[in-house]
């Protein structure tokens, strides 16, 4: 067992402490990752504050994990010692069910392992990335490509897949006009994605204060939904909306936003439910979809395209010791646009 060091949450009321934990063995499948970043995601908030329940402490959160390759098992063909990876959201599957077999392993009908508040196939407690090194099996680890620096990097790694996954999956591109709800970790990497693939792209944010952001990251259009008039001269206009924010939100308001056929999808997740009138989704023949990340193939498309788009997150780097400090601001949505924290700084 590898001991290192981490930063982890003792429980829902305390800040996050330095501690130390253990590493699995190197089995012969696996990757032992020196990480160098982890981006700090909302995720990493509500579960060290227990705000979705079942959260066992102590715990490590982290999975936005950017590094480098320092050993592998003996059967592992797809990384080498040297290699530039990342870990996002989950670290195993059972491979086996139909989901994982279409490569949709963040589906996978028996669970997947989630990269913390998890269990391994070992029975222990998965822990994530506010930490030096993380055992991954090779199928979980992504190649970060050339071009990608690790610390703009790390936030693709949730950030990136999961606006991406909708995007794709829903069609933004070219003659589709595609709305962003939010400009923050999750809302930006949006924007700057439906941009790279050719839609027409629009911000919908609470107030006009991050206009001049929105238009450099490559939004076309920017409104406040704070603004009453907002939802009546965009009534109707928009294929696809993707709702980035974890709090509530008046959904018919927004679906009443979405041209014939359109889609508002969730992928912010508020601790309270939503409710919506059927009548708003039966006008028109409007739907009302979530979604989550994407599995392992589309994650390393989202990277490949990325790199090629040359499209990171707009990050600000802390040390470790300023991460609960860091909770604070994306509460306060004081952040432009995600906190990575300098895994040097654990040592």
């Amino acid at each position: 067992m590898l001991t290192v060091n981490a930063y982890a949450a003792p429980s829902a009321t305390a800040p996050l402490a330095p501690t130390s934990i253990q590493r699995r063995d190197l089995g012969p499948r696996d990757v032992l990752i020196e990480i160098k970043f982890c981006g700090i995601c909302h995720s990493d908030i509500h579960t060290a504050r227990g705000e979705w329940g079942g959260t066992n402490y102590p715990i490590v959160p982290g999975h936005e994990i950017a590094g480098i390759v320092t050993r592998v098992g003996a059967q592992v063909t797809k990384h080498a010692v040297g290699d530039r990876v990342g870990v996002g959201c989950m670290v195993d599957s059972c491979g086996d069910c139909a989901n994982c077999r279409k490569g949709e392993e963040q589906h996978c009908l028996k669970g997947m392992i989630q990269t913390y508040g998890g269990a391994g196939r070992d029975g222990q407690p998965t822990q994530g990335g506010y930490s030096t090194h993380i055992v991954v099996t090779e199928d979980f680890v992504l190649k970060i490509p050339e071009g990608l620096s690790l610390d703009a990097a790390a936030p693709l790694l949730c950030a990136g897949i999961t606006t991406y996954a909708p995007l794709r999956h829903w069609g933004a591109g070219p003659g589709k006009k595609v709305a962003i709800v939010g400009l923050g970790g999750l809302g930006h990497m949006g924007v700057k994605l439906a941009r790279a693939m050719g839609a027409e792209v629009t911000v919908l944010s609470q107030t006009l204060s991050k206009k001049e952001d929105g238009l450099r990251l490559g939004a076309h259009h920017y409104h406040a939904t704070k603004d009453p008039e907002t939802f009546r001269k965009l009534a109707g206009t928009f294929d696809l909306i993707v709702n980035t924010v974890s709090a509530k939100i008046d959904l018919d308001a927004y679906l009443s936003l979405l041209a014939l056929d359109g889609a508002l999808v969730n992928v912010g997740a508020p601790p309270d439910p939503l409710s919506v009138n059927v009548f708003s989704l039966i006008m028109t023949r409007r739907s009302f979809a979530g979604s989550l990340i994407g599995g392992i193939r589309q994650t390393q498309e989202m990277l490949d395209f990325c790199a090629q788009h040359k499209l990171g997150a707009d990050i600000e780097v802390i040390p470790a010791g300023k991460i609960n400090e860091a909770y604070e601001r994306v509460l306060a949505s004081d952040v432009r646009y995600r906190f990575v924290i300098d895994a040097a700084t654990l040592k």
